[in-house]
């Protein structure tokens, strides 16, 4: 039978050589995730007080828009949801939105005609509409206007769509 001793003393250096390089670890964890979060909120920019801003919310899913098709409206998000309003927010949430909030609330409804969508590229028969609130993003869609018309979410690579 074999028997090794150690002392109390030889322990420590190794268990603070651990606790170092742990720490390191989980300090470049760290940093590595904030970097990733500051990269994802640069992507994706909510704001739209300003066409250009609306159209770089509409490029960074991948959609050229027209600005010269652009057309404001203000609508009222309903007090209460009807059964299409549900529907309507079911797909916002699908996208990271809601529109419970808003309720009662006047929003402007931005529109652009999609110039690139797959199949119907300088076509006008595709909308993107932005719900904006306060200068921000707050909801919206793609569709077609046509009479057997689609909405789906921004994605570009949503490939089915909610019929109109």
């Amino acid at each position: 039978m074999f028997v090794y001793s150690v002392k109390s003393n030889q322990l420590k250096p190794f268990f603070v050589m651990s606790f170092v390089v742990l720490s390191i670890v989980v300090l470049v964890f760290l940093i590595k995730t904030d970097k990733t979060k500051q990269t994802a909120s640069v992507e994706k920019s909510f704001e739209a007080e300003t066409c250009e801003q609306r159209l770089f919310f509409l490029s960074s899913f991948g959609w050229k828009a027209d600005e010269k098709s652009e057309e404001v409206s203000e609508v009222i998000i309903p007090e209460e949801f009807d059964e299409v309003y549900t529907s309507y927010n079911e797909l916002q949430k699908q996208q990271g939105f809601d529109l419970s909030p808003f309720a009662g609330k006047r929003v402007k409804k931005w529109t652009y005609t999609i110039v690139n969508y797959p199949g119907y590229e300088n076509r006008d028969c595709i909308k993107a509409t932005l719900l904006v609130f306060d200068g921000q993003v707050i909801g919206g869609d793609i569709c077609s206007v046509e009479l057997e018309g689609f909405m789906h979410s921004f994605d570009m690579n949503q490939n089915e769509g909610t019929s109109t």
